[in-house]
């Protein structure tokens, strides 16, 4: 293998990520883990994400077909989608918060009462159990019952069945068999996260593996012990100061690696940019999430999609639907929009095959610069 260099990791990153558009079990199964956001800017986080990936793939797809697919949404190094044999691999789960007796006694009721039912929407356990409200993690008021059943689903007595207009409706889960091995399930995990990401800084790497905690709080003094079985199996590279991991029988520097011209415009979570450390190695400025920013702290926009274009991510785009026509800003960090017209042509098309996926005509789309 030839010295590695950081255009090679680049371009590695993006072939082995942006790779042909193939069926949507397909897809997952080669992501290994499709991260879900609830926000729609102008789609959420993993339709965003899957467009680029699968064949004719259409806003909501993932949702319709949930079912029918051989996948579970569950806490992974953060929430998603996954295959059902990676999600087995994390159970049973032990919750590193205890519940009370009294907690127990609930879930066990709502428990008996999902069994009976075979699928419950959350209303149906409020309107059942009258559990009341409760405060949510960012200082809201919501319903209790709908917390216990995250609760449930989490610790594994639950899992998702379906989804009613974005709402989880629920079904028991039922016990996988045998307890996985703790050290070999660790390694298939840890497996999964680098081939998600690589080729990845070692140190973002490492960051990953132990945000397993996520997915096994029961394994969390077994991760650092992981890790080092990770990083002795895989191959690496250190480049101006920085050590560089990806999956044994890979080749970083390999010919195959072609950068194609197509524009694309990429979820906020989706893997080409999820690693911001990897990110500003790559491209040479900082991409930050904005949707929590308060407004007038924004320097790019509520949602920014950023921009891949001939393999360099230069700019981004906020996107909205404003009487049946997709609206874009676009911006560039490094002064103004390009003007010549293969990325003018790129960009339409871009937006074109967006509108398509919003389930909008081709042509309903427009755009303009957005105000520096």
């Amino acid at each position: 293998m030839p010295a590695i260099k950081l255009d090679h990791l680049r371009r590695h990153a993006l072939a082995r990520s942006l790779f042909a558009p193939t069926t949507l079990p397909k897809a997952i199964s080669r992501l290994g883990f499709v991260q879900a956001d609830p926000l729609r800017a102008p789609a959420r986080a993993q339709d965003l994400t899957l467009r680029h990936r699968v064949r004719d793939y259409r806003a909501g797809d993932l949702e319709r077909r949930y079912a029918r697919l051989d996948i579970e949404e569950d806490f992974f190094v953060n929430y998603g989608f996954l295959p059902r044999s990676t999600q087995q691999l994390m159970h049973p789960r032990t919750a590193r918060s205890e519940w009370a007796p009294q907690r127990w006694a609930q879930a066990q009721a709502v428990l008996e009462f999902v069994r009976q039912r075979g699928e419950v929407h959350p209303r149906e356990v409020d309107a059942e159990f009258a559990h009341g409200k409760t405060l949510n993690w960012f200082g809201g008021s919501g319903n209790a019952s709908t917390e216990l059943l995250d609760g449930m689903h989490y610790r594994g007595l639950l899992r998702v069945a379906r989804r009613d207009s974005g709402t989880r409706v629920y079904a028991v889960r039922d016990a996988d068999g045998d307890t996985p091995d703790p050290d070999a399930a660790l390694d298939r995990l840890a497996d999964v996260v680098l081939a998600k990401y690589a080729p990845l800084p070692e140190r973002s790497l490492s960051d990953l593996v132990l945000h397993l905690r996520a997915g096994v709080p029961q394994w969390a003094d077994r991760r650092q012990a992981a890790l080092k079985r990770l990083l002795a199996r895989t191959p690496q590279a250190e480049i101006d100061g920085r050590r560089w991991r990806w999956p044994a029988g890979e080749n970083p520097a390999s010919r195959r690696h072609r950068i194609d011209d197509r524009l694309r415009l990429l979820a906020p979570f989706d893997p080409v940019v999820w690693d911001r450390r990897r990110f500003e190695a790559f491209w040479g400025w900082a991409y930050r999430f904005e949707a929590y920013t308060p407004a007038a702290q924004r320097l790019r926009g509520h949602y920014a999609l950023p921009l891949l274009w001939q393999g360099s991510v230069d700019g981004w785009a906020n996107l909205g639907v404003l009487d049946g026509r997709l609206q874009a800003q676009v911006g560039c960090q490094h002064g103004p929009l390009p003007g010549d017209k293969a990325w003018r042509l790129a960009l339409e098309a871009e937006l074109s095959a967006l509108a398509v996926f919003l389930g909008l005509d081709a042509a309903a789309f427009a755009w303009r610069a957005q105000p520096r």
